[in-house]
């Protein structure tokens, strides 16, 4: 076991290596670099610097070096000293920028899951148990619009929701009157006020696809002939039902945390650029934009 253990870890120092140099040569593929998109941004404001300052500039960010030789400075940094450089467009080191966006990223993600999995379990085994019924086709419809719509699409419909029939606005993490304030429990409230609507946007698309696979694998399980062995000798069908086909039919979701959390990421990237919440995705998509290696490369 431990060997197994150790040898998976040692496979991922090298994959892990050619993951990032595959990511820093993509992020670079376009053509320019962060010094052209920093003067493209002057320009558009009514600014603007000469090319000796731009390319005084990339001399000292280190831009004109060749590409293994800016990733080997990068990469030897995280190896050795655990620093992943400075953002060329917010002049801070990355790490910080990261951590202070990263635990309402996991937060919002690692809730969004568990909210699926309230909706997902419970839904599932009403629609195995009562197949065919009413509310299982109301079910079934649920999980069709929830796997077609998108993401940005709900979030958009919850906002104007919000606002036109609760007169609420729930846009960003908290209300502009609470931005740059000391966290207490006022704060917190209104947080909570702005925090359901990623997290029902990213659960309903998730809680869909496992609404299905519980509702399948049960029916699976239902048929079985222990289960009529067990229903033969008397055991109560709620017994029956939570002690044995319940727990086999929920293995899919554990080994589906895999594919599910990165997916739960991902879409949050999404949902946060509309919501304009402070999480990693808007900051990174900036950073592509920008083509602010570190900064993207890093995360």
């Amino acid at each position: 076991m431990l060997s197994y253990i150790g040898r998976r870890l040692m496979w991922a120092i090298p994959t892990l290596i050619f993951v990032s140099f595959i990511s820093f040569v993509i992020i670079q593929l376009p053509p320019g670099d962060f010094v052209t998109a920093y003067a493209a941004q002057l320009r558009n404001s009514g600014d603007y610097i000469t090319d000796v300052q731009e390319a005084a500039l990339r001399a000292e960010w280190g831009l004109n070096d060749p590409l293994l030789v800016q990733y080997w400075r990068w990469i030897s940094n995280i190896i050795f000293y655990g620093d992943f450089g400075r953002s060329l467009e917010w002049n801070s080191a990355v790490s910080d920028l990261i951590w202070e966006r990263l635990g309402l990223t996991l937060a919002i993600s690692t809730l969004s899951m568990v909210f699926t999995w309230l909706i997902a379990i419970p839904v599932g085994v009403y629609s195995a148990t009562r197949q065919y019924s009413v509310f299982d086709y109301v079910f079934t419809v649920f999980g069709f619009l929830g796997k077609g719509v998108p993401d940005f699409l709900l979030a958009l419909i919850l906002m104007w929701m919000t606002f036109v029939w609760l007169n609420m606005d729930v846009g960003g993490l908290v209300s502009p009157q609470f931005e740059g304030q000391p966290w207490d429990l006022a704060k917190f409230g209104n947080m909570l006020t702005h925090i359901w609507i990623p997290l029902v946007v990213l659960a309903t698309g998730g809680a869909a696809g496992l609404i299905r696979v519980m509702r399948a694998n049960l029916l699976d399980e239902l048929r079985k002939p222990y289960v009529v062995t067990a229903r033969a000798k008397g055991v109560r069908p709620t017994k029956l039902l939570v002690k044995y086909p319940v727990r086999l039919a929920l293995n899919p979701f554990v080994s589906s945390i895999g594919g599910l959390f990165p997916a739960l990421v991902s879409g949050n990237a999404i949902v946060s650029i509309v919501l304009a919440l402070p999480t990693v995705g808007p900051l990174m998509l900036t950073a592509l934009f920008n083509q602010d290696t570190y900064l993207a490369g890093s995360m």
